[in-house]
């Protein structure tokens, strides 16, 4: 059974950081591309990073510069910092993952992964 747990959000001030990890189990950790999503109240999910099972990165131009994706494929975790937060990086962020295959480079759409996590909020005030 796949699991992906994140963790590590909370309410922060603006100009604040937070760090986001996400555990994975029952995957093929290694092997898998990893995501990171976000979904704002009255919005729809948007891509926020990926990261590909050779450490490739991708970001999502409303946060280039500001957060930074990582994995570790020893403790299959992939974590998200994220820095210089706005009240519109608030949101329900999730974890998503996807064996790789053929895939080589890490997808930004949503409906090319396969599993997901519950969620975490991140809440950053003005």
């Amino acid at each position: 059974q796949v699991q992906l747990v994140e963790s590590g959000g909370g309410v922060v001030q603006t100009g604040g950081s937070l760090s986001l990890s996400c555990a994975a189990s029952g995957v093929s950790f290694s092997t898998s591309h990893m995501g990171w999503f976000r979904q704002a109240p009255v919005k729809n999910r948007a891509f926020v990073a990926a990261i590909s099972w050779s450490d490739r990165t991708y970001y999502a131009n409303a946060v280039e510069g500001r957060f930074t994706i990582s994995r570790d494929n020893t403790k299959n975790t992939v974590t998200l910092q994220m820095n210089s937060l706005t009240p519109e990086d608030t949101a329900v962020y999730y974890c998503a993952a996807r064996y790789a295959g053929s895939a080589y480079y890490a997808p930004r759409r949503g409906s090319e992964y396969d599993y997901w996590g519950q969620g975490t909020q991140v809440t950053v005030s003005s």
